[in-house]
């Protein structure tokens, strides 16, 4: 019996809730998030956000002629299909345990459904990146599934992780105890707490955790996102004005099935505690921001399965 599976009716299975598409082929509780249009929407829009925060860099892990990149909770496949297209010469796989991506795609890209947090079936020292984005509350084993993506690179290959923090952050104290969206954050971490997975992204647990998995020279890249167009930095005033339109779904996608489901608050709290953080990030004199981590590391030469 094997995780990755052909399309068939069952995998497109969906359960609807507060006005959303969820996907419940592995569970209806191991994807938090929509999977309909509109959460894809945001999805990729978030990928231009990631790509303005990067100077347009897709990873900052320095691999040179790959031949083999794993892109793990690819979702839309907006990333693995970039990374196809600039590396034509490179098998890019993209996997996810919804099957909503596209078929127009790179010849050399192509999707799988699979749940990571379950044994790869991978040959080890086949790839020479593993890379995940945004993943980090999808996962209740994060040992577990290092430890795979250790197997399963080659020797002298990288991992990289990539993270946007939940933890709120301001410098001229423009952010107040009562802040909306520090409230929902906060809320929104005892939930996840609560699940057992992790409240949110750090990188020097990040770092941590891919050195404990084997990993050696690994590198922690902090950039920061803002929410909302307030920075003067032009750049960053871009950046924030498509976090300020990413805001208008992006609450009650994280928010809703946490609150409710884990935290038994009903539909009218939920929604008040969504609508309230979206509504403060369209206030220019809230400062915030929080951190994104770009977290790399080398698996040694010589460590090779088949030694």
């Amino acid at each position: 019996d094997t995780s990755t599976a052909s399309l068939t009716s069952s995998i497109n299975e969906f359960v609807y809730e507060h006005g959303r598409r969820y996907h419940t082929y592995y569970g209806k509780d191991k994807n938090l998030l929509p999977v309909d249009e509109v959460e894809q929407d945001r999805l990729d829009l978030h990928h231009e956000v990631f790509l303005g925060l990067m100077e347009r860099e897709l990873l900052k892990a320095p691999i040179k002629d790959p031949q083999r990149i794993l892109d793990i909770g690819t979702g839309t496949g907006i990333w693995a299909i970039d990374m196809a297209d600039k590396y034509p010469m490179t098998e890019v796989i993209g996997t996810d345990i919804t099957p909503i991506q596209p078929a127009w795609i790179p010849p050399n890209c192509k999707f799988e459904l699979d749940d990571a947090e379950q044994e790869w079936t991978y040959a080890s020292d086949s790839f020479d990146l593993v890379h995940a984005r945004n993943l980090l509350q999808g996962i209740t084993d994060w040992s577990k599934l290092l430890s795979e993506a250790y197997r399963c690179i080659k020797p002298g290959g990288y991992i990289e992780l990539q993270e946007v923090s939940g933890e709120l952050r301001c410098d001229d104290g423009t952010m107040k105890p009562d802040n909306p969206i520090k409230i929902y954050l906060d809320t929104l971490a005892e939930a996840m707490i609560k699940s057992g997975r992790p409240a949110a992204a750090n990188g020097a647990t990040m770092k941590k955790n891919l050195e404990d998995a084997g990993f050696v020279d690994v590198q922690v890249k902090v950039y920061n996102q803002p929410l909302g167009p307030w920075p003067k930095d032009e750049r960053l005033k871009r950046i924030g004005a498509m976090m300020l339109l990413s805001s208008e779904t992006m609450f009650s996608a994280y928010g809703m099935v946490a609150f409710t489901r884990i935290l038994g608050m009903s539909a009218e709290e939920a929604e008040r505690l969504c609508t309230e953080g979206k509504r403060a990030v369209k206030n220019k004199n809230y400062h915030t921001y929080s951190h994104f981590y770009a977290v790399y590391g080398r698996k040694p030469e010589g460590d090779s399965a088949y030694a």
